[in-house]
């Protein structure tokens, strides 16, 4: 679903290596955490993977595809096939919570009929069929980041990348807000996750790989956020470059 091979970022105007020779295999339906300290270089590879930015060598294939060098008029045909979700939601000011949702299947001219139902359906999903009607600043931070759940899973994405999505919510909203990416895996989404919250990567026991200074330092099948807990399975993987 997701190849990286030799994949290095460097940012040129300030000299900055952030990503040095990465390769990685992610598999269709797997739900993977990346995780690592800030300036680590998960943010770039998961700016990498939806191509807010471009790779300085090596090859990216996102399902199926060769995203490493797009041009300017592919990019927009990739994302669509991309589910993608922010710590700060990225929300419509001016629209309300069906609104929001509905301009992501507006963007690729999706029927009015099938956009109604689509939207209603993942509405459901994420617990705010009621709250159609309502505008951002009218909601809790759990519930913004819900609809920006659902607009990202609106279109059926193969794929959905999320960006810190519970770094600005309490843990026990954080919890509902795993609950439902979890049942979003397993209706057979692949996920793949940059976070900073430890609990949440311990107890769920994912895959989890581990980024610093550019270079993947640990990757486990069901690990944990740091290395300070013993892996739980015979499978774990573990690459030091």
């Amino acid at each position: 679903m997701i190849h990286l091979k030799d994949v290095t970022k460097l940012y040129r105007a300030n000299n900055v290596l952030a990503l040095d020779k990465v390769s990685l295999d992610i598999e269709r339906g797997e739900f993977v955490f990346i995780v690592g300290t800030s300036g680590s270089g998960k943010s770039t590879l998961m700016k990498l993977l939806m191509h807010e930015e471009v790779a300085t060598s090596g090859s990216i294939v996102v399902d199926g595809q060769d995203v490493t060098h797009l041009k300017p008029k592919e990019i927009p045909y990739l994302r669509r096939r991309l589910g993608v979700i922010f710590q700060d939601y990225r929300l419509l000011e001016d629209k309300t919570v069906y609104e929001n949702v509905a301009f992501a299947m507006q963007v690729i001219e999706a029927p009015r009929k099938i956009m109604q139902r689509s939207v209603n359906t993942v509405l459901d999903i994420v617990g705010l069929r009621d709250k159609f009607k309502s505008f951002p600043a009218q909601l809790s931070g759990g519930e913004q980041q819900r609809v920006a759940i659902a607009r990202a899973i609106v279109n059926d994405p193969r794929i959905v990348i999320a960006d810190e999505p519970t770094g600005n919510l309490d843990p026990e909203t954080s919890w509902d807000i795993m609950d439902i990416f979890q049942r979003i895996n397993a209706a057979g989404t692949t996920i793949v996750m940059a976070t900073h919250d430890k609990t949440i990567v311990d107890q769920m026991q994912r895959r989890v790989i581990a980024i610093a200074g550019g270079k993947i330092i640990r990757d486990e099948a069901r690990g944990a956020y740091s290395e300070d807990q013993q892996p739980t399975s015979t499978f774990d993987r573990f690459y030091f470059r």
